[in-house]
């Protein structure tokens, strides 16, 4: 899930991780084989296995079962067979949805993810009627406490990133995917610790969204995520975060 509130979405992903490890671990090991296979094992060569690991490794996978996936991959095994695809609709109140999934059956994921949109009042869009409207971007969340707004603003501008976002729970870093890697290690030089750094699809503009439809685009992204499919579901809503914790509080 990823709307253009980082800290409120970022929130309320982390109250479903543990009834979710067991599907998250076993998406993320999909990730992982699907970048060895098309890349190659050497994260050191392959960046896109790099940040299947990082991903891994923030959900608290364990390294033995990383290994594996990524020897699945690279060694073409069974299992190794998966097609990226990208799907496009909308959610209630016309919310703009891509959905980004890694499956070994596209005649089978395209029907059910249609069929979960339409069952939550969304509905399934013509190939580039959202994407438009969204921009690769890296993303990095850091703590309030961790440094002052002057300090990290020089210190991720000097890095490459676009802009820095103060907000209630702390900073928003945003910048382009060249600057990615070059932000995250300012911060890491610097002792500064990250609450959550992706790189992902943000939206050019957002939709603020009230009580009854957020409860609702909430609910369908959810059901989302839960596909074993679904690898990534991005959205432009804007939910404020007193909405977003009212709706957390009756989930």
């Amino acid at each position: 899930m990823s709307g253009h509130s980082h800290w409120s979405t970022i929130k309320h992903k982390k109250a479903l991780v543990d009834k979710r490890r067991g599907k998250l671990w076993s998406k993320l090991s999909r990730n992982l084989i699907a970048a060895a296979r098309s890349g190659g094992g050497d994260p050191t060569m392959n960046l896109a296995l790099r940040y299947a690991i990082d991903k891994a490794k923030a959900a608290n996978m364990p390294n033995d079962t990383i290994d594996r996936a990524i020897a699945r991959g690279s060694g073409g095994g069974e299992g190794a067979d998966f097609e990226e695809i990208a799907y496009e609709g909308y959610a209630p109140g016309g919310v703009a949805l891509l959905i980004q999934a890694l499956t070994d059956n596209r005649n089978r994921t395209a029907p059910e993810i249609k069929k979960l949109l339409e069952r939550h009042g969304g509905k399934l869009g013509a190939t580039g009627c959202v994407a438009f409207m969204f921009k690769k971007k890296g993303v990095v969340l850091v703590a309030a406490d961790q440094a002052d707004e002057e300090t990290l603003m020089e210190l991720a501008i000097d890095a490459g990133a676009d802009d820095v976002t103060t907000t209630e729970d702390g900073f928003e870093i945003t910048c382009e995917p060249a600057a990615y890697d070059a932000v995250r290690e300012a911060l890491k030089q610097r002792g500064i610790e990250t609450v959550s750094a992706e790189l992902g699809m943000v939206p050019d503009a957002t939709i603020t969204v009230e009580s009854d439809p957020a409860q609702k685009v909430l609910g369908l992204i959810e059901a989302l995520e839960e596909h074993d499919d679904v690898q990534n579901v991005y959205s432009n809503f804007d939910i404020p975060a007193e909405v977003m914790d009212r709706v957390a509080a009756t989930s």
